[in-house]
This record gives structure tokens, sequence and C-alpha cells, in this order.
């Protein structure tokens, strides 16, 4: 069955229905988009207790100025929804990773601010998050232009 031909209905006026590849990649890319993920946060969550999640979230934190963000953007940056991160600073926030403040700038504003503690935690996971991305994901890539790749999948994602 087809993506877009499922069983035998004809393809709408104007759409040319997948070939072959067209429709691997659609099918091997949703897979991924999927598995991914998944598989990246159970080396982390093995090793240290951490999931991908808390680890986006601290990596975007390490990365802002002042090691902190208002809580919309973290989520946007993690791309969560707001109450999604909220649940993810409160972990967080319960074992010393982060702290949230209200904002200088709006007192309604919260702002989540990186810790030590959460600095060093991070640190000690780069590695195996290096490790799971590489294992994962860009060793599978070899001999693949992958500036293009990441063009095409920013263009994707906009």
């Amino acid at each position: 069955m087809s993506i877009i031909t499922p069983g035998r209905t004809p393809a709408p006026e104007g759409l040319q229905p997948l070939n072959r590849d067209e429709e691997a990649l659609v099918r091997s890319l949703t897979r991924a988009m999927c598995a991914l993920p998944r598989a990246i946060d159970a080396d982390m969550v093995r090793e240290h207790r951490l999931s991908l999640t808390e680890y986006t979230a601290l990596m975007h934190l390490s990365e802002a100025p002042d090691r902190q963000m208002r809580m919309n953007e973290l989520a946007a940056a993690c791309e969560m929804s707001f109450s999604g991160m909220t649940r993810v600073a409160q972990r967080l926030e319960s074992e010393g990773l982060i702290r949230r403040v209200r904002s200088t700038h709006d007192a309604r504003g919260c702002n989540a601010v990186l810790t030590d503690a959460g600095l060093a935690r991070l640190e000690a996971a780069w590695p195996t998050n290096l490790a799971a991305v590489r294992r994962h994901l860009l060793d599978h890539l070899t001999g693949i232009d992958l500036a293009r790749l990441a063009r095409a999948m920013q263009n994707v994602a906009s």
C-alpha cells in the first residue's frame, strides 16, 4: 500500500504518487523520527538518569546568556509545549540542576537558570550523548553530504 494511493485509489488530480524511492524515504524518515530520540534517550537514562529532553533543556540553558532563558523560550527551543517544559523544569529543579526565578524584565514571566550542579551534570552526560548521536545517527550517514542534508532538514522544519 502506498502512502499517497491507499489500496487502489488513484492520486488526486494534479498530484503524482510517490515513486518507490520517495516512498521508502518517507517511511524510513517516519520510523527514524520515532526511533532516534528513543534510542538516544535510553542511552542517556541508562548512563546518567537524565532523559534526552532534560539534557536538551540543560544544553540550551548552557548556551544562553547568563545561562538563563524565559520558560516559554526554553520550551520553544526544546520543541515542547509550555506545560511540558514546566514539568521538565520541575524535575530539573527538584534535582538542583536549574532554578526558576521571576524575570527582572517582566514580573509575570519566569526564567529557568542553569545551576553549577546542572552545568556539571550536563558536562558529565555530554560524552554519552555524543556517542549515542554518533552510533544511532551519524555512523549511518557515511558518504552523505551532511551540510546539504542539514539544509534540507531545516527547510522541512520551517
